[in-house]
């Protein structure tokens, strides 16, 4: 054998031997890893599509918010915005943020703005037409929590929104229902029907001024909302209308990162909005309540006469706290650390009447949508986001920005326009909450995650005004005291009581309290009626041993999605 062979053979050979002893000491070869989930549960099947296809195509549950708020800019016109402001909860890499994106009351607007000579309330001044407008932050927050926590480009974010827009999309029966319901509410005072005219169900929507806004905002981030032909198209509508969003408003705005609540309950760590939004401080009393009141509570079926008056017992001392202490924490002292100490909500529970309803005037200050839209999703990280963000009531203020073609809210009737004098959703506010120049006016807004080992164990909110916080809290207790789905948890009947009138309790409209219910309370003294509106539409996303569950209010036509990436 030529000696070069033999020395190829002979190295061959070695080779192999070092290769075979190093098989002998390495471990068996890893199992294929589990498949990874996410979760959507969305207000539309568009917003839901896009969510989607951003977390498949690898972005993370911020990229995927950041692009349903702007698509729902276009086919959630009730509440979806980018006229509007909201709040975005987020829990990413095991920290928690709050995002305060809400509006703010123009430099010109006064405490007395919405007050006749005698100093009365002028009918539909705060809810319908220009001066009922705060300055918007949808999309300052939009831009905002992207460049601190997204990783897909800025602008493929905003894109699907503008093919939505360009394209259109159908017109469904649900959307097309609720502008017919709003029409007559805005007919001569705004530019409405201009814009929604042509709403049929069944045909093509499409919204091409919207959609070029949406291509400045794609190209200059928030410069193409805050600055150059978008506001000039706003400052231009404002000046012909008696408004008061002024060039220097939409320049000046800018949204605020916020400590959000974190409390200890039960086993979990409930994380929820803290002020401007009275939501979280209810949430919190409400569960912490019904907790101490467990004997009370004790065998008391879900939706009985028994259950929903020891509940309406509570949101009676909820709401009296809310109209004495909130207001714009950067204005005035919230006290929100006494109104969730334990040893304060203890008081509060220690004077519920389990037996008979509470008159208003002994239920005092403890201390000394309808639209709105939300959505919750979870990506396969385990990085969760609740927002919630509107325009106040349906449509907001009824007024189009001709030339760039969102809709303009109607936040400025969240204030307290006056003390003691209800406002759209019959809630009453004191001076804390008093119209002042670049204040956030108060919120029930309340995105929540309860957090279990450190993870997300439901993410939870819901649109619907004052009931937004009463509906969260059913829904959470839905979940986990009476062993819900998260799909049954969002669509159960709800109901609601906010103090005044001191024994009128609301049900959902198409999904009342039974007639034994209902006539079981109204010989308590209660009188249940239908809310006035459809209240509430719940997106839950739990988390399971293997994996998570989704719910979309079925009142809504929203869609819940679990996705699975194989690994």
């Amino acid at each position: 054998m030529p000696f070069l062979v033999r020395c190829l053979a002979w190295a061959s050979l070695a080779y192999l031997v070092v290769v075979l002893t190093a098989c002998e000491d390495a471990p068996p070869p890893a199992p294929p890893n589990e498949p990874s989930f996410a979760a959507v549960a969305m207000p539309d099947e568009h917003s839901a599509a896009t969510a989607i296809a951003i977390l498949e195509r690898g972005g993370n549950a911020i990229d995927a918010s950041v692009a349903a708020s702007f698509t729902l800019a276009v086919t959630y016109p009730e509440a979806g915005n980018l006229g509007g402001g909201g709040f975005m909860l987020l829990h990413h890499d095991d920290q928690n943020a709050f995002l305060d994106y809400r509006e703010v009351a123009p430099l010109a607007a006064t405490a007395d703005m919405y007050l006749d000579e005698a100093g009365e309330p002028i009918e539909g001044l705060s809810l319908v037409g220009h001066l009922a407008a705060g300055v918007p932050g949808t999309v300052a927050g939009m831009w905002e929590v992207h460049q601190r926590y997204g990783t897909l480009p800025w602008a493929d974010l905003v894109a699907g929104a503008i093919r939505l827009a360009d394209d259109g999309f159908t017109m469904s029966a649900h959307l097309a229902d609720r502008i017919d319901a709003e029409r007559d509410g805005y007919a001569g005072k705004t530019n409405f029907e201009q814009y929604f005219g042509n709403a049929v169900a069944g045909k093509t929507f499409r919204q091409s001024e919207l959609a070029a806004t949406l291509r400045r905002i794609a190209k200059d981030g928030p410069d193409g909302f805050y600055k150059g032909p978008t506001a000039d198209a706003v400052a231009a509508s404002m000046e012909s209308n008696d408004g008061l969003i002024s060039r220097d408003d939409l320049a000046a705005y800018r949204p605020v990162w916020r400590t959000p609540l974190d409390v200890v309950w039960r086993d979990f760590r409930l994380i929820s909005a803290p002020p401007p939004s009275s939501g979280g401080f209810a949430v919190v009393q409400l569960l912490k309540m019904k907790d101490l009141l467990a004997d009370d509570f004790a065998g008391v079926e879900h939706n009985s006469p028994r259950y929903v008056h020891l509940v309406a017992e509570m949101e009676k001392r909820v709401f009296a706290d809310r109209a004495e202490y909130f207001g714009d924490p950067d204005f005035v002292d919230v006290p929100i650390g006494k109104l969730i100490d334990d040893d304060y909500i203890v008081s509060r529970a220690a004077e519920v009447n389990a037996t008979e309803i509470s008159a208003v005037d002994a239920v005092a200050p403890g201390l000394e949508s309808p639209d709105t839209t939300h959505f919750s999703i979870v990506d396969r990280d385990g990085n969760a986001v609740a927002n919630t963000y509107t325009l106040n009531t349906s449509f907001g203020s009824g007024v189009v920005v001709e030339g760039a073609g969102f809709l303009l809210n109607n936040e400025m009737d969240d204030f307290s326009i006056k003390p003691n004098v209800p406002n759209f959703y019959g809630v009453i506010g004191g001076s804390a909450n008093a119209i002042a120049p670049q204040k956030r006016m108060l919120s029930s807004m309340t995105p929540t995650l309860l957090l279990r080992d450190g993870e997300p164990a439901l993410v939870i909110g819901t649109p619907g005004g004052s009931t937004i916080f009463t509906s969260v809290f059913q829904g959470i207790v839905n979940v986990l005291d009476f062993g819900m789905t998260p799909q049954a948890a969002a669509s159960v009947s709800r109901f609601h009581h906010q103090l005044l009138p001191a024994n009128l309790v609301t049900d959902s409209p198409s999904r009342p309290l039974s007639d034994e219910t209902r006539a079981a309370l109204g010989a308590l003294g209660y009188r249940v009626t239908a809310h006035p509106w459809e209240f509430g539409d719940l997106q839950i996303i739990q988390k399971i041993e293997d994996g998570y569950l989704a719910g979309s209010d079925a009142r809504g036509r929203g869609v819940a999605k679990v996705i699975s990436f194989p690994d």
